[in-house]
């Protein structure tokens, strides 16, 4: 079943978007093809770039030392997820749905993923503002809930406005680290 909504839903998608791309950079779509011997190698080429310009990590540890207000660092994390994700939410989602999963790029994955984590947790045991006690678990959710959430709504069908997510999921990460429990 998922093999044909791979073929009568995503391929065209994934080729409209690519076609778009190609137009926009005067590629033919065979010039490509010289480079990338399958849609799969495209996307994993796609996939790797994606991960080569996440910035959240490095925006962390510029705050690692800051005296900041705990909102305002959450809400530059939050806000530079989501500039990481709005470059084409509609390949985001062929991305999500259809990037073919090698070891290595798993890996590469669960590394940054464990950065962002430490990054998190070492900010959260430094910042006075952050009450939470469970900090390591803490760092997980945050780093989980930022991460998921941004890639779901920004890749969904139908457009979420930006500037209210931001908001929104600054104000209950912020109300979550600030909860003395």
């Amino acid at each position: 079943m998922r093999d044909e909504v791979a073929h009568v839903v995503i391929d065209p998608v994934l080729h409209l978007v690519l076609d778009h791309g190609l137009r926009r950079a005067r590629i033919s779509i065979g010039s490509l093809y010289q480079y990338y011997p399958n849609k799969d190698a495209i996307l994993a080429e796609l996939l790797t770039r994606h991960l080569d310009g996440d910035r959240a990590a490095e925006t962390l540890r510029q705050y690692r030392d800051r005296p900041d207000p705990i909102e305002e660092i959450v809400r530059v994390f939050v806000h530079t997820v989501i500039e990481n994700h709005l470059d084409d939410p509609a390949l985001l989602r062929v991305m999500i749905e259809q990037a073919p999963r090698s070891g290595e790029l798993l890996e590469r994955v669960t590394r940054l993923e464990w950065a962002m984590i430490g990054d998190l947790r070492e900010l959260f045991e430094r910042h006075p503002e952050v009450l939470v006690r469970d900090k390591d678990t803490a760092a997980r959710l945050v780093a989980s809930t930022v991460e998921l959430t941004v890639h779901q709504l920004i890749a969904a069908p139908g457009s979420i406005d930006t500037t209210r997510l931001e908001h929104e999921l600054v104000a209950m990460i912020t109300g979550y680290l600030r909860a003395n429990r």
